[in-house]
């Protein structure tokens, strides 16, 4: 594990993300995050159509606002709904109260944000990240990036960048903006390492520090089953075999799977955090116990010498 990589909370999953979660839960998991030392948040209006930024902002409420870190991103705009069904198919079990509309202009960008943090309860947030600009790219460059550095060069917001689920336009933003951070969900796991061969090189060239979400791909490598999720469908059969190969040659050398998966994602250089997307506090719980578990270098030798992980430097 990176000396300076630190654990992170990822708050989808306190929306809902996949089944229910009552407010009690929510709040707890927050909680025991902060008693762990957990001082990063990261939200987004998508979560839930707004519950993860309201959960998030009513749980650190009772917490100093210079004690913690606070992250939310843009590009999706919430606009009311008629309220009738539920938003499963946008993957999170709450009521439909609204719709998203993809929107990186200048305008869209601001109103965003304004949005959160009234959901917040807060006067700022410390990052904005553009989000999932996959399908948006010039827009996104064009319009939503400089709308980002007026407001930083404001003051809005301390920093900025962008987040997504891929390595290859987030290594641009590395590469051609001057964006403060990154955050890489599912790219740099024990099961995919797209990101070794493009946006961690880049970034550690440049000094861009990278959060890395996902480093359970949704859930198959904390617990590797037939029926489990990888990026937030049902996992491949032959991800599943390949997960519970990892599982088998961690316990072999005494470790967890869950331990291994986390320390993979932390172990880069360039790695500054990489987030738990806890729903409970006895996730949290375990996560951080996982975390601060030491992972064997004979296991990663022999992950290696099987072909289950690239020959490099990390971990």
């Amino acid at each position: 594990m990176s000396a300076a990589a630190e654990l992170g909370f990822g708050a989808a999953g306190i929306a809902g993300l996949y089944t229910e979660v009552r407010d009690q839960q929510a709040y707890d998991a927050v909680q025991a995050a902060w008693r762990h030392g957990i001082r990063t948040f990261d939200t987004a209006p998508h979560y839930g159509l707004g519950l993860s930024e309201r959960r998030l902002g009513e749980a650190l409420r009772e917490h100093p606002r210079d004690r913690y870190r606070i992250s939310t991103k843009v590009g999706r705009r919430l606009e009311p709904a008629d309220g009738t069904g539920d938003d499963r198919a946008g993957g999170f079990a709450v009521p439909a109260t609204h719709r998203r509309v993809w929107d990186f202009t200048a305008d869209g960008i601001r109103r965003t944000l304004e949005a959160s943090l009234e959901r917040l309860g807060l006067d700022r947030v410390d990052t904005v990240y553009l989000h999932d600009p996959d399908d948006h790219a010039e827009q996104a460059f064009r319009e939503g990036y400089p709308a980002l550095e007026d407001l930083r060069s404001e003051g809005v917001v301390r920093a900025i960048g962008a987040g997504m689920n891929q390595s290859a336009m987030l290594t641009r933003f590395v590469r051609d903006t001057d964006v403060d951070v990154v955050l890489c969900a599912g790219r740099h796991t024990l099961l995919d390492h797209g990101a070794l061969t493009d946006l961690l090189p880049a970034a550690l060239e440049r000094g861009v520090p990278v959060v890395i979400g996902g480093a359970f791909n949704s859930g198959l490598l904390a617990d590797p089953r037939p029926d489990a999720t990888y990026d937030y469908g049902r996992a491949p059969g032959d991800l599943v075999e390949r997960a519970l190969r990892l599982k088998e040659a961690a316990e072999r050398h005494g470790t967890t799977l869950r331990a291994a998966a986390l320390a993979y994602s932390a172990a880069h250089p360039a790695v500054g955090h990489v987030l738990i997307g806890a729903r409970s506090a006895a996730e949290v719980d375990d996560c951080v116990r996982q975390f601060r578990t030491p992972v064997p270098a004979a296991l990663w030798a022999e992950l290696r010498a099987s072909g289950l992980l690239p020959v490099g430097e990390w971990p």
